[in-house]
């Protein structure tokens, strides 16, 4: 019998492409304030009327049953009987009790430090930067402890699955000592030092960031700022989602302070999102976008990396990827 070659994935229409994605703003903003609602919590095992979820959420009926009707043209709840939604896989990742809980994500994303920052992507687009006056992320979190708390809270529900895959892709036990610069709390390294038992590490971070850290065996909390203060000397350096949030003038700062700091051939990890340098879907694209928006800075390419770490005096030796987004962009100090 003759081969036959696997049909050919089916043509979008080019004129519904651009259609659906000029409105694709629409159900990710009801998303956004479905989930801030607490609407999925109000659904139980029999599901719920619109008014039923209305009076736990105090928003409008009509308005909360339209939203829910959309979102549930893309799988997260389902219409049922008698005008009743049910929960989906999905919109089950909505409530505050489930292990697995996204709501602190969706939340963050629709909170004004970053909703607001993509409404103003025009003014963005002209100058290259956020728009003037915005204080920088740290800043504005800082002044707003409310959206402070969904940031944090949407922190944790990404380290539950990232830090794991992180601390899995590279092995650490080599290093005697480990500086995780900017590393917040001390959740990837206390991770990784429970698999390097002869290492021990240094968050090297903010003071009112490590202010209430509890204290960890073989970790030492350093206050510190990566733009003016001196690093500890170490055999390898972490940087997780820190160079994204910078230019390449101040990414670079930060790299010419670790060099300082660095032995010969000690080790820098860089823990990024990589954007890659071939056509399709990627998250590394839209997380690149939101720090144009947001933050200034971008993701990066490993090339970009690669040139940005040899005007610092590292070497790229290799690229990591992990069962997250993240990839482990290693370098050596030269």
């Amino acid at each position: 019998m003759a081969r036959r070659d696997p049909p050919a994935p089916p043509v979008q229409d080019p004129a519904q492409l651009v259609a659906d994605l000029a409105r694709a703003h629409i159900a990710a903003r009801c998303l956004h304030v479905i989930a801030d609602s607490g609407a999925a919590d109000a659904v139980g095992s029999a599901g719920a009327t619109p008014a039923e979820i209305a009076a736990h959420t105090g928003v409008d009926a009509d308005a909360l049953d339209r939203m829910l009707r959309l979102l549930a043209a893309h799988g997260i709840f389902e219409s049922a009987a008698n005008g009743r939604y049910a929960h989906t896989p999905a919109s089950l990742l909505l409530r505050s009790d489930h292990p697995g809980s996204l709501r602190s994500y969706v939340r963050m994303n629709g909170m004004p430090a970053f909703w607001d920052r993509y409404t103003e992507l025009g003014e963005t687009a002209r100058t290259g930067r956020p728009r003037q006056g915005f204080a920088s992320l740290v800043d504005y979190l800082t002044a707003h402890p409310d959206e402070s708390a969904i940031f944090n809270a949407a922190m944790v529900t990404k380290s539950r699955t990232v830090l794991p895959a992180v601390a899995a892709a590279y092995d650490f036990s080599a290093f005697g000592t480990i500086v995780d610069v900017g590393g917040g709390r001390g959740h990837l390294l206390k991770l990784i030092l429970d698999d390097a038992p002869h290492a021990k590490g240094i968050v090297y971070e903010l003071e009112h960031v490590i202010a209430d850290t509890p204290a960890a065996p073989r970790l030492e909390l350093r206050a510190g700022d990566f733009f003016e203060g001196s690093l500890p000397s170490a055999d390898a350096y972490l940087l997780m989602d820190v160079l994204h949030d910078w230019d390449e003038a101040d990414a670079g700062r930060i790299l010419a302070a670790v060099r300082r700091a660095a032995r010969l051939q000690s080790r820098l990890l860089i823990v990024e999102t990589l954007v890659p340098e071939i056509p399709g879907p990627h998250f590394g694209k839209s997380l690149d976008i939101t720090m144009l928006a947001v933050t200034g800075g971008r993701e990066r390419t490993e090339a970009q990396f690669r040139t940005l770490l040899s005007a610092a005096r590292f070497s790229l030796t290799r690229v990591l990827p992990t069962t997250s987004q993240y990839s482990i962009v290693e370098a050596e100090a030269i």
